[in-house]
């Protein structure tokens, strides 16, 4: 049961790296890609139908960490709490944005929403990458400082972008398209890039999940006797739901449509 309960929170944590990954990267670049408002509209249209989606993979990961490694989730909210709260924040801010600009009442409103939705989206990544800073070299349980988490931090919010790029590749039509389009270049078919940064934002967590004490520091058999087999029921149909609305929203966007 100790080995499935790792396997799952690796699974859960690179299933949201690879998937909101996308939505917050091209998030990031929002006012680069979208140089209008109904251009910006365009940009948000394009991962509308799958960051809430996405967000269930990170209620997963932490479900995982909270049930299963109890003793571990502790001792990381407590030495990570600075990293965790600008996290937490970056993720509000990004999500009150996309919810709140369609029925906003003029042009500064929505502007405003753009911006909070560009600036989570960055507070979101850079927050990951302070985090994997600490657990890359070794301190799991003491926010990362100096330049090797600043670094750190900057490289995963790059991952992040390029990732988003990727993303809107495949996703976006007209100029909003084009810019993406000149950034990831045009050697290769459109959706090389997104499978290329894809890989690279599956291994990260996992990589940096190594430095964490996971053997040892689970729940009690009891408990995992009742919280493994429920996550091994669960897990396939929420893929099968991930799946479906990838395939069903799997078309390039063409006009700003919104939620």
């Amino acid at each position: 049961m100790e080995t499935l309960a790792i396997a799952l929170l690796a699974f859960f944590t690179a299933g949201w790296f690879v998937l909101a990954g996308a939505d917050i990267g091209t998030g990031m670049l929002t006012p680069w890609l979208g140089r209008s408002d109904p251009e910006r509209r365009l940009v948000l249209a394009s991962f509308a139908p799958f960051f809430l989606g996405n967000e269930v993979w990170l209620v997963a990961t932490a479900g995982v960490l909270v049930g299963c490694f109890p003793a571990l989730e502790g001792e990381l909210l407590s030495g990570q709490f600075p990293v965790l709260v600008a996290l937490l924040t970056g993720w509000i801010v990004r999500d009150t944005g996309l919810w709140s600009r369609g029925p906003g009442p003029g042009p500064r409103w929505r502007a405003g929403c753009d911006a909070a939705v560009a600036c989570g989206s960055w507070t979101v990544a850079l927050s990951w990458g302070w985090l994997l800073a600490a657990l890359l070299t070794g301190r799991p349980y003491t926010p990362a400082t100096g330049l090797t988490g600043v670094l750190t931090a900057l490289a995963v919010a790059a991952l992040f972008c390029a990732h988003g790029v990727g993303f809107a590749t495949l996703r976006l039509t007209g100029l909003p398209y084009e810019r993406a389009r000149r950034l990831v270049g045009r050697a290769g078919r459109p959706w090389q890039p997104f499978a290329l940064t894809a890989v690279l934002m599956g291994g990260l967590p996992l990589w940096a999940g190594t430095a964490l004490p996971l053997a040892g520091r689970t729940a009690d058999p009891a408990t995992l006797g009742l919280l493994v087999p429920a996550l091994l029921v669960v897990t396939p149909l929420l893929v099968t739901v991930q799946a479906w609305i990838w395939h069903t929203f799997r078309h390039r966007v063409s006009g700003p449509s919104y939620l």
